[in-house]
């Protein structure tokens, strides 16, 4: 029977999906970093409380693209390069989502409204990863080999998630609201159709590698659609939402080090 916990399983068991999977990880999270390292850099003077938070956030995403490059070296595995239809992070910037790389590589400082983009783009994204993180660590977190590293990045994500709840809302507070409600919806309307078309990338690399048969690469294929219906139909509305989290000033202290495994 096919489970989300078999089939990581079988992926995390074969040294080629896994090199796979966590060169697809690492690299969306050394981008992620860069893209918060360059916000942080440009984050406009009215709003420079945050760079430090911003700079944490980057950090975090840093260090995730160190655990999985350790948990490549841990197995003797060097990184593959990742193929195109598999770069979430490069398909929504693509796609017009979050701020441009371009724009990011230049000098000029950012506006409120840039920055309001950013953490609505990040609340969108970030409930994804969340989401992701908290499977894994239902099914792996005592895992002895990817168990430490699944819950540290996973309390990452969560503390993430809640930055970006408790940053919207201070700015909807100051009169932001229709903006961050506009960006939000715009935001999970193209991430679950990205998400929906690397997932389908991410299967048929996987399959080519495990030897799949078609039956059963049809049959993941149409549990991706099945969730993509969903999202679709209404399950989107659950990126969209906001609320202040129980975790206040999740991204207000120093990044923690992941020294055991970088």
């Amino acid at each position: 029977m096919l489970s989300a916990k078999s089939l990581f399983q079988e992926i995390l068991d074969n040294d080629e999906s896994f090199r796979l999977f966590c060169s697809i990880a690492a690299s969306g999270e050394a981008q992620g970093g860069w893209e918060n390292a360059r916000i942080a850099a440009l984050v406009p003077q009215s709003e420079s409380a945050m760079a430090p938070k911003i700079t944490r956030h980057g950090a975090d995403e840093d260090k995730h693209g160190r655990i999985f490059n350790a948990l490549m070296k841990k197995r003797g595995l060097k990184p593959v390069d990742v193929p195109s239809d598999t770069d979430y992070t490069m398909l929504l910037e693509k796609h017009g989502i979050g701020l441009a790389h371009e724009q990011l590589k230049a000098d000029q400082p950012l506006t409120v409204q840039d920055i309001v983009t950013y953490l609505a783009h990040s609340r969108v994204t970030e409930q994804r990863a969340s989401e992701q993180m908290d499977l894994l660590r239902k099914h792996f977190a005592d895992h002895p080999d990817i168990g430490r590293a699944v819950r540290m990045i996973s309390d990452d994500e969560d503390n993430h998630l809640a930055y970006c709840h408790e940053e919207l809302l201070r700015f909807a507070y100051a009169g932001h609201g229709r903006a961050i409600q506009r960006t939000l919806r715009e935001s999970a309307l193209a991430e679950i159709r990205i998400y929906r078309d690397v997932s389908l990338a991410v299967m048929a690399h996987m399959g080519r590698i495990l030897g799949w048969s078609r039956a059963k690469s049809a049959v993941l294929a149409a549990g991706i659609h099945a969730v993509y219906a969903y999202e679709r139909a209404g399950g989107w509305r659950r990126m969209v939402s906001l609320k202040m989290p129980e975790r206040r000033n999740a991204l207000g202290g120093p990044a923690t080090t992941a020294a055991e495994f970088a």
